[in-house]
């Protein structure tokens, strides 16, 4: 089946798709840096010796969570008393203590500066717990993630009920059993799921930049030349409960 690429409407329509699907994956890349500041965990380190001070802070320095800054603001050897109380005031509220005690008196303190101390014997279990609290204080997903795009070069028809998209992958991938809408000159028009990719006579999981493929469509006949395949992750729920100083001591085993 032939088809006349260079034709004006299919060529307006190709840039309009391009122009609002890059709009699009802007905006949404953009809203999170626009809005509010990047979170940030600060925390007050104390342990048993120079040496685990050290260890503990390498190991706090390989937590790979890019979007959010974790600090310590200060650390010491011994007891963990008022004073780093009042310096954890001043940071996100916590004191991490390994292999050492909180001095008398020093809870009082916890419940009126609201800030809560965590205590360890085993680095690895206050490195993950510190990593954990830090996912937790992350805001919730509200945007979808473009997983890949692709522009529709030409259609066929299908030998069954449907017809098949012809496409060229610009960013990213599409894979089978993921998300995708079509965007058309005006926005999306239509969003299912890829259910096959073909290669030729070959069906593969994904494609990739430079690809071209056929998508098969069955319930939707409307696509257009130049129009924007956008694969994507649909937000996900927030399941965990975000972590807030509770003034107290806590002993994590």
């Amino acid at each position: 089946m032939s088809h006349k690429h260079k034709n004006t409407p299919h060529h307006r329509k190709s840039s309009g798709s391009r122009e609002w699907a890059g709009h699009h994956q802007n905006t949404l890349q953009g809203a999170t840096a626009q809005g509010t500041a990047k979170p940030k965990l600060e925390f007050v380190l104390k342990c048993d010796s120079a040496g685990s001070v050290e260890a503990v802070t390498a190991g706090v320095g390989k937590i790979v969570r890019p979007e959010v800054d974790i600090n310590i603001i200060h650390s010491g050897i011994g007891y963990i008393n008022e004073s780093d109380v009042l310096i954890a005031e001043k940071g996100s509220r916590l004191i991490a203590g390994f292999q050492v005690g909180v001095l008398p008196g020093t809870d009082r303190k916890l419940k009126v500066h609201s800030v809560e101390v965590r205590l360890y014997d085993v680095i690895y279990k206050l490195t993950e717990d510190i990593k954990s609290i830090s996912e937790s204080i992350l805001p919730a997903v509200v945007h979808d993630e473009i997983l890949g795009t692709a522009r529709v070069i030409a259609l066929f028809k299908s030998c069954r009920k449907g017809i098949i998209m012809g496409c060229e992958v610009l960013t990213g991938q599409l894979t089978v059993g993921r998300n995708f809408r079509i965007i058309s000159a005006m926005g999306p028009v239509y969003a299912g799921t890829i259910e096959s990719v073909h290669i030729e006579k070959n069906t593969v999981q994904s494609v990739y930049p430079g690809q071209k493929a056929g998508i098969k469509m069955k319930d939707f006949n409307k696509v257009k030349i130049g129009d924007i395949i956008e694969s994507y992750r649909p937000p996900s729920l927030k399941k965990t409960r975000t972590w807030s100083p509770s003034g107290q001591i806590i002993r994590i085993t």
